[in-house]
């Protein structure tokens, strides 16, 4: 599977776990909805201060959002 498609379907699990819509953790993200809604799809190619940043929106590891 494609890391891109790994890193969103993780990043949605992680984010409905915790009852969140994307508008929510777009915003504690410091990041556009849309783009966060292609990070979801797999369609976007985030940097690692991307990632670094939803990670911190959710309160996990940057490993826990990139684990197959």
């Amino acid at each position: 599977m494609d890391l891109r498609a790994v890193v969103g379907r993780n990043v949605r699990r992680l984010r409905e776990a915790q009852g969140l819509p994307q508008d929510e953790l777009a915003h504690r993200a410091g990041i556009h909805v849309t783009y966060l809604s292609g990070v979801e799809n797999g369609h976007r190619n985030i940097t690692l201060n991307v990632l670094s940043r939803i990670a911190g929106a959710l309160g996990v590891s940057e490993a826990e959002i990139v684990k197959r």
